[in-house]
């Protein structure tokens, strides 16, 4: 009798270990596959139409990858099918990761949320938020912050810190001056992320702390902190501690030169809205920076992965905090991440977590993703949600900027929901 109750434990233990990871040879049964087809008629078209040059969508329903495909060319003028595991600049898609990973010295007792950032970065202690502005020259006036940052702060972008190259023009002329850039190995030659945070310690917060939702340096700052606490660099940090215990085998701040031809194409629009080659010359970004060796890693914005790897990290909150039979966080830890932090609306409807936006009962009624869902979404084209209710995780990744058919990614969506039984 006992050994048979062993060999049932063990069986169970090796279920509940099958069922924390992506399985993808597995059917759903809560899955239309007939209708969950129809998503191919529908890229193919944007395809067709040159709407869109490469596509990868991926949908995971109950643990099971029941869509995972490559849609258009892998390079231009070539009959090569673009692969499912193409790397992509997931930009924004950044911040998420780096949230985890605060949350995992979190977890470790060494550091807390509430606590003034100046405590952990002296840097910080005097802070300034800008008065006026001088479009000409831009210098500026500033006052005293009525009260510190705070790490809750920076994860749900209320910290009053603005975004280089994307904030508001006054902030914008502020940081360039001051050669802060917004990540994407934009940063002057051998930057470390320590020297530009130092530098960012002594520039006006565009608001006083806590005032309202700006989009900002928030995770790179972030980054900079898991360095000084950690004692790693923000790429060690990350791969030590989530991307090598989930088996996330393929993202990467400076990504291998072995790996360099899966790299997705960048791709634009030109006045006519014709997709055009990116192209470095006409852009003070280069495309290819994921293959450029950087020092400076940018918390909110560096990573490059696949559709695939990013859906083992949403797993993950899926599971409580478990995957690939590693607790990464704990279940209560995923709670407070995936739980609203703000007393206002981030953008009018829904809330916003620590590292990403919730939809809130108002959002799902405008919109086919269920409340306390969590998404967001990348520069260059990358969309995620997960839906713990729908136990449901999608992604559609492309890589063009701007993207005039942009609404791709939300017929994508109202596809895949229509799909489900």
């Amino acid at each position: 009798m006992r050994k048979f109750l062993f060999v049932l434990s063990f069986l169970f233990a090796g279920l509940a270990l099958d069922a924390q990871v992506l399985n993808l040879n597995a059917k759903s049964d809560s899955v239309d596959y007939d209708r969950l087809a129809s998503i191919d008629e529908l890229v193919n078209s944007y395809v067709k139409n040159d709407w869109v040059k490469g596509v990868v969508t991926l949908v995971v329903k109950d643990n099971k990858v029941v869509q995972y495909k490559g849609y258009g060319n892998a390079r231009p003028g070539a009959n090569t099918a673009l692969q499912p595991n193409t790397l992509f600049r997931i930009a924004s898609q950044t911040k998420a990761i780096t949230a985890a990973g605060i949350m995992i010295l979190y977890e470790q007792g060494k550091l807390l949320l509430d606590a003034p950032l100046y405590n952990y970065l002296p840097e910080f202690r005097n802070i300034n938020v800008l008065d006026k502005f001088n479009e000409k020259d831009t210098t500026y006036t500033a006052v005293p912050a009525k009260r510190p940052i705070t790490i809750r702060d920076l994860l749900t972008h209320s910290s009053g810190l603005d975004y280089a190259g994307i904030g508001s023009a006054n902030m914008v002329g502020i940081y360039a001056k001051n050669g802060l850039f917004a990540g994407f190995n934009l940063m002057p030659k051998g930057q470390t992320l320590k020297q530009a945070m130092t530098t960012l310690a002594t520039l006006p917060l565009v608001h006083q702390p806590g005032e309202k939702w700006t989009y900002g340096l928030n995770s790179d700052l972030l980054g900079y902190l898991i360095e000084v606490i950690s004692g790693q660099t923000l790429d060690e940090f990350l791969t030590r501690n989530i991307f090598q215990p989930i088996g996330m085998e393929d993202t990467y701040f400076n990504v291998p030169k072995s790996k360099g031809d899966r790299l997705a194409i960048v791709y634009t629009e030109d006045s006519l809205h014709h997709i055009v080659a990116w192209d470095k010359g006409n852009n003070p970004l280069d495309a290819a920076y994921p293959l450029v060796n950087k020092t400076y890693f940018s918390g909110g914005a560096d990573l490059t992965s696949t559709a695939l790897d990013y859906a083992k990290f949403l797993q993950m909150f899926l599971n409580q905090g478990m995957y690939n039979g590693h607790q990464i966080l704990s279940r209560r830890t995923i709670e407070m991440m995936t739980t609203n932090q703000l007393p206002f609306h981030f953008d009018g409807t829904n809330d916003f977590g620590l590292g990403f936006a919730i939809v809130t009962e108002a959002g799902a009624a405008k919109d086919p993703r269920r409340e306390g869902s969590f998404a967001w979404g990348g520069y260059f084209g990358t969309t995620y949600w997960a839906d713990p209710k729908s136990n449901l995780i999608c992604l559609i990744m492309t890589q063009q900027i701007p993207n005039s058919h942009g609404d791709l990614s939300t017929l994508f969506k109202n596809m895949v929901y229509a799909s489900l039984k």
